[in-house]
């Protein structure tokens, strides 16, 4: 198959995270997001003895988050400068929607960059903050 020939991604359908603090990533995230908490525990596939994972849902945008427990996580803090995830881009429809979200972020009480904008390589903006393990979050819009 050649690389004109590969198959579309149509989306991003979900992200799963390692966690520290189960109850408390969910809590955080619920909040942040207004995302539904499904009542089902996922097993890790292949290792059901190693954890398991929870499931939020934004209703709005379809993104489903799996926040995982792991029996090996020894619980240092997330750092991407090791191998792995370095951070976690979310769409947003403008810069009005990038406003809303630091007034959302301050109401909560969430640190975060404020409104950055920048023209290259495109123009775009985006607000950057962190989860309570570390993991970078970045809101984006394109112009």
């Amino acid at each position: 198959m050649t690389e004109s020939a590969a198959p579309a991604i149509t989306g991003i359908h979900h992200i799963s995270i390692t966690v520290t603090d189960l109850e408390a990533s969910l809590a955080w995230y619920q909040r942040l997001l207004g995302a539904d908490r499904l009542p089902v525990k996922f097993p890790h596939y292949g290792r059901e003895d190693t954890g398991y994972a929870e499931l939020l849902v934004d209703q709005r945008s379809g993104l489903v988050i799996g926040l995982h427990t792991n029996t090996g996580n020894t619980g240092e803090r997330f750092d991407e400068a090791r191998t792995g995830l370095d951070h976690v881009g979310l769409n947003v429809a403008s810069r009005e929607d990038l406003q809303a979200w630091t007034a959302w972020l301050d109401e909560l009480g969430i640190e975060h960059s404020g409104i950055r904008t920048e023209d290259t390589p495109f123009p775009f903006s985006t607000v950057v903050f962190r989860d309570p393990d570390n993991i970078q979050l970045e809101l984006f819009t394109m112009g």
